[in-house]
C-alpha cells in the first residue's frame, strides 16, 4: 500500500505595513506585494500607522516620508524604540530629499526606495530585507563569531562587545558580521552593498551612514577609529588586532 505523506505546512505569510497617503500608490504596492504572497494592511497616516502597528505586528513596514499627522521619520523613530518587536522599515523617499533619507537610516531604516520607482523593485528590496531578518535553520554557526572582546551570536542576531549588547539593527549586524569574517581586508564601499546586502544598484551613501552608525556603536572613540579604518582611495577594513587590544584594555 502506497501510503501518501501530508502536505509539507507552508510557511506563514510575512505582515507587511504600507504607510502612504496617497492612495493610489498604497493600492499599488499593497496589491504586488500581497501577489507575492504577503499579508497587508494600510495606513493613510502616522497616527493610524503606529496604532495599526501596534494591533498587527508586523515584520516590515513600508514608510513613506511625508505623512499627515506624524511624518515618516517620526513614525520610524517610535518604531525603533518599540522594544524587540520592532519591524524592519523600508522608506519610500523623494529624488530631493537625500537628507531626510540619510537621518531615517540614521533613525534605523533598513532600505529605501526613491520615487518614482517600480513596485516589482519594491517588492523586491522587501524580500530581501525579509530574508536578512530570517536566518534560516543551519544557515548560521552555532559557534559565535569573536574578534577580541566582540561576540557575534549568527542564530540569535545579537552582538555583544564584553558584557553589554550592542543595540544594532538588521543591516549593521550584517554589516559587522562581514567585517568579522573578513578582517584585515580593505572593501569598497560598492563592494560592501552587493557582497553585505546583495544590492547590484544604490546610494553608496547608505554605506557610509551605516559605518558611521557601526563605529559610534563598537569604537572607544567613534572620532578616531581603531576597529573600522578608513582606507583612502578605497573603503573600509575591520583590524581584529584593534580588537584584541581593546579587550586587553578592559582586563
Amino acid at each position: 500500500m502506497t501510503v501518501t505523506p501530508p502536505p509539507a505546512a507552508s510557511a506563514p505569510s510575512p505582515r507587511i505595513l504600507v504607510v502612504d497617503d496617497d492612495p493610489t500608490v498604497a493600492e499599488v504596492v499593497t496589491g504586488y506585494l500581497r501577489r507575492a504572497g504577503c499579508t497587508v494592511v494600510r495606513a493613510a497616516d502616522g497616527r493610524a500607522a503606529l496604532a495599526q502597528a501596534a494591533l498587527f505586528r508586523p515584520e516590515l513596514v513600508v514608510l513613506d516620508l511625508m505623512l499627515p499627522e506624524l511624518d515618516g521619520l517620526e513614525v520610524c523613530r517610535r518604531l525603533r524604540a518599540d522594544g524587540a518587536d520592532r519591524p524592519a522599515v523600508v522608506m519610500l523617499t523623494a529624488r530631493g530629499e537625500e537628507s531626510e533619507r540619510i537621518l531615517g537610516l540614521e533613525l534605523g531604516a533598513d532600505d529605501y526606495v526613491t520615487k518614482p520607482f517600480s513596485p516589482r523593485e519594491l517588492v523586491l528590496r522587501v524580500q530581501a530585507v525579509l530574508r536578512r531578518q530570517a536566518v534560516p535553520l543551519g544557515a548560521a554557526s552555532r559557534e559565535p563569531l569573536r574578534a577580541g572582546d566582540l561576540r557575534l551570536d549568527q542564530q540569535a542576531r545579537r552582538a555583544f562587545r564584553g558584557e553589554c549588547e550592542l543595540a544594532l539593527t538588521q543591516r549593521e549586524f550584517d554589516l559587522l558580521t562581514f567585517f568579522v569574517r573578513h578582517p584585515g581586508t580593505a572593501f569598497g564601499r560598492e563592494e560592501l552593498m552587493h557582497r553585505v546586502w546583495g544590492w547590484e544598484f544604490g546610494d553608496l551613501s547608505t554605506v557610509t551612514v551605516h559605518v558611521r552608525r557601526l563605529r559610534e556603536k563598537v569604537e572607544d572613540d567613534p572620532a578616531a577609529p581603531a576597529l573600522i579604518s578608513t582606507v583612502w582611495g578605497v573603503g573600509y577594513r575591520f583590524d581584529p588586532v584593534a580588537a584584541g587590544a581593546a579587550e586587553g584594555g578592559a582586563a
